[in-house]
């Protein structure tokens, strides 16, 4: 039997790099997945790709910074799927330079998607994520938020991003301390260099920048944290992996 048969798992940010390489892998574990993010045509593409290897995904085209369509996506997910037992806090932007001139435009993007977004849902998640812990075999639930490393240490050029990572790593401790009672593991995946398009948002001037900061590093690759956060989620229930820092071989900060 597979570790997550009979479970059900929604993904946000699935369309692409992290949140597709982990809708993947938790399909291969046993889970039923659903898949939210905006863009429709990738989550049919990736729905289809994880039916093709025999699994079952359901895609919910959303964009989390708005809460009416954050709740649907939970409701959609246990209407038609019958529960929630993992939550994986995926989707983000990382928009990079100096406070100086930076439109604040891309400050409110950043602290729209990146604390706003995982707000939302995880506040319509909680619930169903505290009624699987309660009735399903494993009798644990878990709640996983993709952080970074700008989570934990503090950068130039890097402030406001580093703001909403550093704030998720704080509501999840929180939340960590009050769901234990619940049987609802809360866990942040901090990743360093990663091959995304994450980068691919940044303006120019600033894209070539960071670009050049790692040039020389290996960078990791989607599957990596893809591991990462189905090792968090399979384990049996007397374990709880909190936290996990995977940087790049080469990465320094």
């Amino acid at each position: 039997m597979a570790p997550l048969e009979n479970t059900v798992a929604l993904v946000t940010g699935a369309s692409s790099g992290i949140g597709a390489a982990t809708a993947r892998r938790l399909a291969a574990e046993g889970a039923t997945v659903a898949l939210a993010a905006r863009r429709r045509d990738r989550l049919d593409e990736l729905a289809a790709t994880i039916r093709s290897d025999g699994g079952t995904a359901l895609a919910l085209p959303t964009d989390v910074t708005q809460q009416r369509q954050a709740i649907d996506a939970v409701e959609r997910t246990v209407a038609e799927l019958g529960r929630l037992d993992t939550l994986v806090n995926n989707a983000g932007v990382m928009l990079l330079g100096p406070a100086l001139g930076t439109p604040t435009e891309e400050w409110d993007r950043m602290v729209a998607l990146n604390v706003q977004g995982q707000l939302y849902i995880t506040h319509a998640a909680l619930p169903h994520l505290v009624r699987s812990a309660e009735n399903s075999p494993r009798r644990v639930a878990d709640l996983v938020t993709i952080s970074s490393t700008a989570g934990r240490v503090a950068r130039a050029g890097a402030s406001v991003y580093a703001l909403t990572k550093f704030g998720v790593a704080a509501f999840s401790e929180s939340l960590r301390q009050e769901l234990i009672g619940q049987r609802v593991r809360v866990s942040v995946v901090e990743p360093g260099t990663v091959d995304t398009e994450l980068a691919s948002h940044l303006r120019d001037g600033i894209q070539q920048a960071a670009q050049s900061q790692v040039e020389s590093i290996e960078p990791l690759r989607p599957d990596d944290i893809a591991d990462a956060i189905a090792y968090i989620v399979t384990r049996d229930r007397r374990v709880a992996v909190n936290e996990l820092l995977v940087r790049a071989a080469e990465q320094t900060w």
